[in-house]
């Protein structure tokens, strides 16, 4: 079964072609980073207006790529939500359309189902069950999955998301678009032992998260300091210890509670250097395995979603002939595949 994908949740042009029997033949992605850098952030209509520019010549591209004909495809993934509305609309017109030229059946797809399955495309993915932490611009998620579609939630921030903490302290620092990987990068010149921040809600019980604070956090440290390089690293890298010691304090929780030792992690943030190496030695000592897409799959991507949508497609669901996208799409809401 040939699927094609289609991700345009916010500020990158995704497409894949994924076959049940060969793998992922094809993948092709455009970036707006440079689009949006002039703003310091996502410009909703800006980010719509090049999906549409972009998706027909990176589809042309990613058959090209594939070597294989467009009317070889079984059936079409795209993105429904959460994200921008209009990026959404983008990807679902575009996906409906292809699937009624070719009449093969389309499938809206949870853009963090497709982040949590997103380790599957690699050459030894985990099994079921295991522990997901799912960390990027939007969403800071702790989800025990049993299968797919069976989501049970475990945590969630309560405010801002691990990236978008990432991206406003970058922010802060006067570091550029896209400020998270920026933050990260810096962080590494710093000294850990200058600067000292909370871990929020570390004091308390359960597995949720919050991240405002520590913004204010950084302000704090951040006024009255010289501009200079030195302390920019220094604010940065005691910025990205207290996100990071967070993080993995509650996925320790979040294994305990479940009595389960394999971790997933994916979504932009779990592309942090500092991350992976804590999570790794939380796993080791619980003699667990962690687990992540590639690098180039961290951020969003359309085989991601190429492979959410082979998984229900190939279950038999489907979507009727209306283009309904959800900005706002809770995982624990999604049906179980069966079969």
């Amino acid at each position: 079964m040939l699927i094609l994908g289609i991700e345009t949740s916010c500020d990158e042009t995704g497409l894949a072609l994924y076959d049940s029997a060969r793998g992922l033949l094809a993948h092709a992605l455009h970036s707006q980073i440079a689009l949006h850098a002039e703003y310091g952030g996502v410009v909703p209509e800006l980010a719509s207006r090049d999906h549409v520019r972009k998706t027909l010549p990176l589809l042309r591209e990613l058959f090209r790529q594939a070597d294989t004909p467009p009317d070889a495809v079984d059936g079409v993934a795209y993105t429904r939500g959460p994200g921008l509305i209009g990026a959404l609309l983008v990807g679902a017109a575009i996906g409906r359309s292809l699937a009624w030229a070719w009449n093969v059946p389309a499938l809206g797809v949870h853009h963090m189902e497709g982040h949590l399955l997103a380790p599957m495309l690699e050459p030894e993915p985990p099994n079921f069950p295991f522990v997901a932490l799912l960390v990027s611009g939007g969403h800071s998620l702790l989800v025990r999955v049993d299968e797919v579609g069976c989501y049970h939630l475990i945590g969630e921030s309560l405010d801002d998301a691990a990236g978008e903490a990432f991206d406003k302290t970058a922010k802060l620092l006067g570091l550029p678009y896209p400020g998270g990987p920026a933050l990260a990068k810096l962080a590494e010149q710093g000294d850990p032992r200058r600067f000292t921040f909370p871990r929020p809600m570390t004091d308390r019980p359960g597995c949720n998260f919050s991240f405002s604070g520590l913004k204010t956090a950084a302000l704090h440290a951040w006024r009255g300091l010289e501009p200079t390089p030195e302390n920019q690293a220094d604010v940065a890298r005691a910025f990205e210890e207290a996100v990071v010691d967070t993080l993995a304090i509650k996925c320790g929780r979040a294994l305990q509670t479940t009595e389960l030792d394999r971790l997933v992690v994916a979504g932009g943030v779990g592309a942090n250097r500092r991350l992976r190496e804590r999570l790794r030695e939380l796993a080791v000592a619980r003699g667990g395995r962690v687990y992540y897409p590639r690098l180039e799959f961290c951020t969003d991507n359309g085989a991601m979603i190429a492979y959410a949508g082979w998984r229900r497609l190939a279950a038999g669901q489907r979507d009727d002939a209306a283009i309904e996208v959800l900005p706002r799409w809770p995982l624990d809401q999604l049906p179980a595949v069966l079969g």
